[in-house]
């Protein structure tokens, strides 16, 4: 009895040995294919053209970006293979320097620091101010008229001009002093980089439209200020930073650009190229924008990326005011001079047609001034012509309550 318990048990165990080993190891694997779509070549949207000027506005409104045609997705067949984890999409670094990131965020502002009176004559007085923007300070200049206000506040912005020789109301102080006489009180910052300002990142010059919106929520802290009341005025590069803030906000009731950027970062790429780097000493050889602030400690990746977007034309549309128009409010003066642009720094003349016929046909409200004799910063009695113009504005669309 026992022995045939044991014969039981070894059948068993042999049995077991045999149907384990019978089990097949190379069962075929099916393989899954993706297919690949071709690269998409960019879109350029064409210029518009240039209209002659006339008092009516036009009705056509801009086309909205083009977008591209959906592609149908591949078939793939269903695999026995556990598919792969989906890859987390690539972060768009620079969505806060487009214009919808800046339409996203808050401009907080601060207090606005009397630093120093500098000036004090029977028409203004100038004072040397400070205030936050970003975490940077930002010095400039105030100018206030005789009394205690509030008064209606214009907004004044400098073009580029070399960081070793620009000073503090540098473009703006005439045209500042020419405001004061008349009632307004003014400030002109020292954008980003420039004067005793900090330093700090402003790609598509989008930093320097920041600091000008945190002096927007800042004036507040100004006593002699009347917040509800507010204009903005802009040489070159100034005047190319308003258009941007113009798409992003709409505080400023009335805006003077004189011989400004272009409206389309195209247009800027094309004649100066993308932003300096750091190593970039030359501008003119290097072909690259001194305008731009990439500070050499920006994220190396975030610098692949602007430098890939900037010659990319449908890319920039996401940076360039002229593709997003339609939402400004703020009425618009536009003065050039028909000899602008004959030097590698200037400002064609092209430049401000295109914005205008673009505002135009888009139903805003907007005037363009040619100035036959003048190149980019005008003199004589063109000059006291343009601020003649400048103040009338001003006074139809900020003085009165």
């Amino acid at each position: 009895m026992l022995c045939s318990r044991y014969r039981w048990l070894l059948f068993l165990l042999w049995s077991s040995f045999w149907g384990t080993s019978c089990v097949t190891a190379n069962v075929p694997v099916a393989t899954v294919t993706t297919a690949v779509a071709p690269p998409v070549t960019p879109t350029t949207v064409p210029d518009t053209a240039v209209p002659t000027i006339t008092d009516t506005a036009a009705t056509a409104v801009p086309t909205d970006t083009p977008t591209a045609t959906p592609v149908p997705p591949t078939a793939v067949l269903a695999s026995p293979v556990p598919p792969s984890p989906i890859p987390t999409a690539t972060p768009d670094l620079l969505f806060p320097f487009t214009l919808d990131g800046l339409r996203a965020r808050d401009y907080p502002g601060g207090p606005i620091r009397v630093q120093a009176v500098l000036t004090q004559t029977a028409t203004f007085t100038r004072h040397y101010i400070a205030y936050p923007s970003d975490g940077l300070t930002i010095t400039g200049i105030m100018q206030t008229p005789p009394g205690a206000g509030p008064f209606p506040v214009i907004i004044m912005l400098h073009g580029y001009y070399d960081r070793g020789d620009y000073w503090s109301g540098w473009g703006t102080w005439q045209a500042a002093e020419y405001l004061n006489r008349r009632g307004y009180l003014t400030i002109a910052p020292d954008l980003r980089s420039w004067g005793q300002s900090d330093v700090g990142p402003s790609l598509f010059h989008t930093g320097l439209v920041a600091d000008v919106l945190n002096l927007l929520s800042a004036l507040s802290s100004l006593p002699q200020a009347d917040t509800d009341r507010v204009g903005l005025w802009g040489h070159s590069m100034g005047g190319g930073i308003i258009t941007k803030l113009l798409v992003v906000d709409d505080r400023a009731r009335a805006a003077v650009l004189y011989a400004p950027n272009s409206a389309n970062d195209a247009d800027l790429i094309g004649r100066w190229g993308p932003g300096c780097l750091p190593e970039q000493l030359d501008p003119a050889e290097d072909k690259c924008n001194p305008g731009e602030v990439i500070p050499p400690d920006l994220a190396a990746e975030v610098v692949a990326a602007y430098l890939e977007t900037a010659v990319n034309p449908t890319a920039l549309q996401r940076f360039a005011p002229y593709y997003h128009l339609s939402h400004i409010i703020t009425p618009v003066q536009i003065h050039v001079g028909l000899a602008d642009g004959q030097e590698w720094v200037e400002t064609p003349p092209e430049w401000s047609d295109k914005l205008y016929a673009a505002l135009q046909a888009a139903g805003k409200e907007t005037t363009l001034y040619h100035y036959a004799d003048q190149g980019h910063f005008f003199e004589g009695t063109s000059w006291t012509l343009f601020m003649e113009r400048a103040t009338a504005f001003f006074d139809e669309n900020v003085a009165r309550p």
